[in-house]
């Protein structure tokens, strides 16, 4: 008898989670208007090399188990621009129990603060791995970045990541590189998994009563844990970062896929803390989006940016043509970078205390 009621209450519960995940989705009305499109660059060589160096990467775990390729993909990831350039200086440090570095760029106003909040899936990427980001911010912002070394799954649940950004904030408003001092101007920014955060963030922020950033920059973020933007199928053929990774997932079916985020992450998908889209995004700081046309999380942040706007948010999105999700990784090597990194200069700019 008890079998019976358990296998009942099994299929009820997957039946209101399939009904929950295919019904019409309302967010659909924030598909339109589309944001300002870049023009494409002339980056078809550099383009053609990154392809090589990320299909490398793919065809190089391919072969492996589930544990062992998590292992090998993190090393990749951490280590593939260990080599580029930057100007800044990187000093590890704990923020308020979260692992962190700050990058500092010669001559900037360490009283100036940016909290940087990396991409990865939530499985992979590190402060290492966006050096890349997190020195040219330091440049463009004359702020010191506070970059976390947050908690990952599955090591963790996926609320552990969102704790570390709320501690981390309130660190950083009191404490900079050289010691405590309070924050004149604060900046947060993050890519792809850390753009949720970062716009996980704002909401925390503004509904606790602290003191709101100046700004915020939000890179290819994924701001709906449902995973049913449009593009998520329509660029799944032109997304060469996170293809070989959704690939799979796309053989599932939708209402599974949200019951396993549930269990895994231990945290319900569609809560705004999660799913930033779904939350009140209204009486938020500025906020600039920026999205390629070819990239899955287009419409991620499409929807996200309209909904705020609708809201009475000063948000932003700008479109880039043929580069791989977060293409600004890829600075100096990608022009559609440098050009990216130019618009959040004149945005952060416009917002600086």
């Amino acid at each position: 008898m008890s079998a019976l009621i358990i296998g009942g209450a099994v299929a009820v519960g997957a039946a209101v989670t399939a009904y929950a995940v295919t019904r019409k989705d309302p967010m659909a009305e924030f598909d339109l208007p589309e944001g300002h499109q870049f023009d494409a660059m002339d980056s078809a060589a550099a383009l053609d090399a990154i392809m090589e160096r990320i299909g490398g990467s793919h065809r190089a775990t391919a072969h492996m188990g589930v544990t062992e390729r998590l292992v090998a993909t993190r090393d990749i990831i951490n280590n593939m621009f260990a080599n580029a350039p930057i100007v800044s200086a990187v000093t590890a440090v704990d923020a308020g129990g979260v692992p962190a570095e700050w990058v500092v760029a010669p001559g900037v106003n360490s009283d100036r603060r940016l909290l940087y909040i990396h991409g990865g899936a939530f499985y992979f990427g590190s402060p290492k791995s966006h050096r890349v980001i997190t020195s040219k911010l330091s440049e463009i912002s004359n702020a010191a970045v506070l970059a976390i070394d947050y908690r990952l799954m599955p090591e963790h649940n996926r609320m552990a990541s969102v704790e570390d950004c709320r501690t981390a904030y309130d660190w950083m408003l009191q404490q900079g590189p050289d010691g405590a001092a309070p924050a004149t101007t604060v900046y947060v920014a993050g890519d792809s998994a850390g753009g949720n955060l970062t716009l996980s963030l704002l909401a925390w922020v503004r509904d606790s009563g602290r003191r709101a950033p100046n700004a915020a920059v939000a890179l290819s973020p994924v701001t709906d844990a449902r995973m049913v933007s449009p593009s998520l199928s329509t660029n799944m053929d032109t997304d060469i970062i996170l293809k070989p990774l959704a690939k799979g997932l796309n053989k599932v079916p939708r209402w599974l896929l949200f019951a396993v985020q549930w269990w895994s992450g231990k945290a319900k998908p569609t809560a705004p803390a999660i799913s930033p889209l779904l939350g009140d995004l209204s009486g938020l700081p500025p906020i600039l989006v920026q999205v390629s046309d070819h990239e899955m999380l287009r419409d991620d942040g499409r929807r996200y940016v309209n909904k705020a706007v609708a809201a009475g948010t000063d948000a932003t999105l700008q479109r880039w043509q043929h580069v791989p999700h977060v293409w600004q990784i890829f600075y100096p090597e990608l022009p559609e970078a440098e050009a990216s990194f130019e618009q959040i200069k004149l945005f952060l700019q416009r917002h600086s205390a």
